[in-house]
């Protein structure tokens, strides 16, 4: 049996592409950094994943064309906040445009002089350690500093475009 040496053509639309994505059902997560100025910036994101206990590194993935690009991409550190149930009020406020995220919000100094949120379900500070381009996207993987977590925080997930809580099966 030969392989292909690249991928066939999709048989699909991109809209039919995003509704499949849309059945998997993930966490929500808030990416924060500082620009060189010291601005702070963040943004809500799904995509986040685990990639290796030794040494410890997670990725995230951000659009190209979004406009916090250059900040993650010359940072050295960012922090990834997974939000716990009762904080969808948070995600949407991070995913709203042409606003001040951080206006009146508390928040302590991280890894790097990041931002870092109060009550997420877990927190990681990363070292930016790598990013690759892949299609439309830049796949960050951070190596992680530090991490903490808030002992039986319920998380926010993301499934459908609506944001769900957890509830046990048993």
């Amino acid at each position: 049996m030969s392989r292909s040496p690249r991928a066939l053509s999709p048989t699909f639309s991109a809209l039919e592409f995003r509704q499949a994505l849309s059945t998997f059902a993930t966490g929500v997560t808030i990416v924060t950094a500082r620009d060189a100025s010291g601005a702070f910036v963040g943004l809500t994101a799904n995509s986040f994943n685990s990639v290796s206990l030794d040494p410890p590194l997670v990725l995230w993935s951000l659009s190209q064309r979004a406009g916090s690009m250059p900040i993650f991409t010359r940072g050295s550190h960012y922090a990834i906040h997974i939000l716990a149930a009762d904080q969808v009020a948070l995600a949407q406020r991070f995913a709203t445009k042409d606003i001040d995220r951080f206006a009146g919000l508390p928040w302590q100094e991280g890894a790097g002089g990041v931002p870092l949120l109060e009550g997420a379900a877990a927190r990681f500070e990363c070292f930016n350690r790598s990013r690759y381009e892949e299609g439309d996207h830049v796949i960050f993987v951070g190596e992680v500093e530090r991490c903490e977590h808030r002992e039986g925080a319920q998380p926010l997930l993301f499934h459908g475009g609506r944001y769900y809580t957890e509830l046990p099966l048993a």
